[in-house]
């Protein structure tokens, strides 16, 4: 199960008042309980479901709908084997956020507020069953296809038609149930695209709504020709590896030396991304940021990996760059992305120790 949206009922709302001051709410949509929910007829259900995604207080005609003025965030709660709930560096997700909104010119929504709201949010959930429950089980596939929370904060302006800033935004956050983004089943292929995500001077750095137009489109034309991800390349010269269509990208080179491209202002600075990095240099692993041509790329790489909230750590098989393809570790998963991927995982759900005091408590 990956992305759904069969939203849990608890969703939370605040307003700038354009001062420095936000007015906070939270609001119980309709529900039954979980095991009543699935035991409805579908069509009720998704009736019900689709209540929840209503939000008659906020304007339909803003500068976020007619323009993409708006950002977000994405971030995630994990069962633990010890029955409760934990947030996974939710200061990280609001100090992105508050960039994100002071990068498109409105209020920031201050980060002590995001964290808050974001357990606050987990709690009242959970509190009424709309959480998932750790599974022993998740541990014999390395968590492929373990569940978790996705929690999705937005902005969302105030109304306007006209070409404007947002001087009054809401910030919104809703939560849902997530499993396995990437299909476990099919080939992890990846392969250059001539498209173009981002430039220099523009919004790449942000995680802004208008920055998933291309990556979205790029992607699912790729899966239609049997390739997991797309490699942007940088707008300029075409030479140096950006990100995947949905992820940072990592490259484990023949020297043993782990490089993943630096931050410009066109590469977004993922949480996940910088977790790995830092679990990478606590197990001795020498790790490069710097930009890094395609063609050392298909010349050098033993090991691909892409990392996102949404991803994890996912390895990459093949590379196709101007019709020429590497295989990477005859198409398997390699052992230093595996044990990245362990660790990180291991320490979400906790059954590893969380050394760098990553994990809040909900």
């Amino acid at each position: 199960m990956a992305f759904t949206l069969a939203m849990y009922p608890w969703a939370y709302l605040a307003q700038s008042n354009g001062r420095g001051t936000w007015t906070e709410s939270y609001t119980e949509k309709p529900h039954r309980t979980p095991a009543e929910e699935a035991a409805m007829p579908e069509t009720e259900r998704l009736a019900l479901i689709g209540s929840r995604n209503s939000f008659p207080e906020l304007p339909l005609v803003n500068y976020t709908t007619q323009y993409g003025m708006g950002c977000f965030e994405g971030l995630k709660a994990f069962p633990q084997a010890d029955g409760s709930m934990r947030l996974f560096r939710p200061d990280q997700n609001a100090a992105r956020m508050n960039r994100s909104m002071q990068g498109l010119m409105m209020p920031a929504y201050p980060e002590e507020l995001f964290v808050a709201a974001c357990i606050e949010t987990t709690r009242r959930n959970a509190d009424i069953g709309f959480r998932p429950e750790f599974n022993p089980k998740w541990e014999a596939d390395d968590f492929a296809t373990a569940s978790s929370v996705y929690i999705r904060p937005f902005s969302y302006s105030e109304p306007g038609i006209g070409l404007n800033l947002s001087a009054r935004p809401w910030v919104v956050i809703i939560q849902t149930e997530v499993g396995s983004y990437f299909d476990p089943t099919a080939p992890a292929k990846a392969i250059t695209t001539n498209k173009v995500r981002a430039t220099p001077g523009g919004t790449g750095w942000i995680k802004c709504d208008a920055n998933y137009v291309i990556p979205t489109m790029t992607k699912k034309s790729v899966e239609k020709l049997g390739y997991m991800e797309a490699i942007f390349l940088d707008s300029t010269e075409k030479r140096y590896v950006e990100e995947g269509s949905s992820c940072n990208i990592f490259f484990l080179l023949s020297s043993g030396t782990l490089v993943t491209p630096s931050l410009e202002d066109t590469v977004l600075p993922g949480i996940n991304r910088l977790s790995v990095i830092e679990i990478a240099r606590s197990r001795g692993i020498t790790v490069e940021e710097r930009r890094i041509t395609i063609d050392e790329v298909m010349d050098d790489t033993v090991e691909c990996f892409v990392t996102g909230t949404a991803a994890g750590v996912s390895y990459i098989e093949s590379i196709e760059h101007d019709r020429k393809t590497r295989v990477l570790r005859d198409g398997k998963v390699g052992e230093m992305t595996h044990e990245l991927r362990l660790h990180l995982k291991g320490i979400q759900y906790g059954t590893r120790p969380d050394t760098f005091g990553w994990m809040v408590d909900v």
